[in-house]
C-alpha cells in the first residue's frame, strides 16, 4: 500500500472508531452525580425480555440494526433498590446480565462494595429472572450467604434442583421464603411485599413486587398473562402508586410472525394503553412499560410507536432511570 493510501486508511479507521465510541457512550443513560442522588431510590438496570437484546437466533430487522451498529444492546429487566444512608442495596431479579448490571450500579452506591447485594428478590422461574444467581457460585464469585427472597414454589425450585441447590448447599445464597401479601421489612423505612400474579407457572408461581418507603410506593410487574385474569384491578391500583413499572413485553398482537401468541400471553402495550386511556394525565404518567421483547419497537432508541406511547401520556422505561422513594 502506498504511503498516502495507508495514511488515508489510518484516518478512516480513527474516524470509524470515534463514531463507534460516540454511539456507545450516547446510548448509555447518564447517571446522576453521586452527591445529587436521593437517599433512597429505585434504579432501572435493564429493560429487555428474558433473552435480552439482541436475541439469540434472531435474523430479523429488529436485531439486524444492532449488528449494523444502529442500536445499542439492552440488558435484561432488573431493578436495584438503594438505601444510601444505610449503605445497603437489593436487586430485584438476577438476570443473565447480572455481571454488567452490578458493575453499572457501583457509581450509585455510597461506598465501594464487594459486589454482594444485601438481598435479591426473584419474581419467578423464567430464565431472565433467576439464572444470574449462578454467578454467585464457586465457579464465579463464590459469594457468602446472599439472602434470596422468593415465594414458596420458587423457593422449593431453587432448593431442590441443581445447579441452584448447590448454591444453597455451599451457602453462596441463603433462601428466604416469602408469603404472598406478607411484607418484608428491609430497613425502618423500606419494605417489599410480593403479590401473586397469573403467568405461565411451569416451575414456580409468579410474583409482582410492591416497593414501599414512608410516603411512596412503586409497583413492579414485569410478567403477567392478561390483566383481566388477575384478581386485582390494575386500573384502580395505579392510583395508589407513585410509579408503576409493568409488563410491556409485546407491543401488539401479531408481533411474532408464524407463532401463536396465546402460547406466550402478555397484555399487549396497545391493550394496556386502551385500558388506561380514560385515566387523568397525572395518573397515566405514572405508568412505565418495561420487559420488552426484541421484536417490540419500544426497545429501540427511536420508533414511531415510542412517540405514540408517550403522546398518549405513558412512559417507556430506560436503563439508568432513577425513581426517588
Amino acid at each position: 500500500m502506498h504511503t498516502r493510501g495507508f495514511k488515508i486508511f489510518l484516518v478512516l479507521i480513527v474516524l470509524v472508531c470515534a463514531a463507534l465510541l460516540k454511539f456507545r457512550t450516547s446510548n448509555q443513560k447518564a447517571l446522576l452525580p453521586a452527591d445529587t442522588l436521593p437517599d433512597e431510590f429505585v434504579v432501572v438496570l435493564g429493560v429487555a425480555q428474558d433473552a435480552g437484546y439482541p436475541q439469540i437466533g434472531c435474523t430479523g430487522e429488529c436485531c439486524d440494526v444492532y449488528w449494523k451498529g444502529k442500536e445499542a444492546k439492552k440488558l435484561v429487566t432488573c431493578l436495584a433498590l438503594v438505601d444510601r444512608p444505610a449503605q445497603k442495596y437489593w436487586l430485584i431479579e438476577a438476570t443473565p446480565d447480572i455481571t454488567t448490571q452490578l458493575k453499572n450500579l457501583q457509581p450509585l452506591l455510597p461506598v465501594k462494595t464487594d459486589y454482594s447485594p444485601d438481598g435479591i428478590f426473584i419474581t419467578h422461574a423464567h430464565i431472565g429472572h433467576y439464572s444470574g444467581l449462578l454467578q454467585f457460585g464457586r465457579e464465579a464469585m463464590g459469594a457468602n450467604a446472599i439472602p434470596v427472597f422468593a415465594l414458596p414454589r420458587m423457593d422449593s425450585f431453587l432448593r431442590d434442583n441443581g445447579p441452584w441447590s448447590q448454591l444453597v448447599q455451599l451457602k453462596n445464597i441463603a433462601l428466604k421464603e416469602m408469603k404472598e401479601d406478607s411484607t418484608v421489612s428491609l430497613t425502618p423505612n423500606l419494605r417489599i411485599t410480593p403479590w401473586k400474579v397469573p403467568h405461565r407457572d411451569e416451575f414456580s408461581e409468579t410474583a409482582g413486587f410492591v416497593i414501599s418507603s414512608g410516603t411512596k410506593k412503586i409497583l413492579f410487574i414485569p410478567d403477567i398473562d392478561k390483566w383481566e385474569k388477575w384478581e386485582r384491578d390494575i386500573k384502580e391500583l395505579v392510583n395508589e402508586f407513585s410509579v408503576v413499572l409493568i409488563d410491556g413485553t409485546f407491543y401488539k398482537n401479531g408481533e411474532l410472525p408464524g407463532r401463536d401468541m396465546t402460547e406466550v400471553p402478555h397484555p399487549f402495550v396497545e391493550e394496556t394503553a386502551r385500558l388506561m386511556a380514560g385515566l387523568p394525565d397525572t395518573v397515566r404518567a405514572k405508568i412505565h412499560f418495561i420487559h420488552f421483547n426484541h421484536t417490540n419497537p419500544l426497545i429501540r432508541k427511536t420508533a414511531k410507536e415510542k412517540d405514540q406511547v408517550r403522546a398518549a401520556g405513558f412512559n417507556v422505561a430506560e436503563e439508568g432511570m432513577i425513581f426517588k422513594l
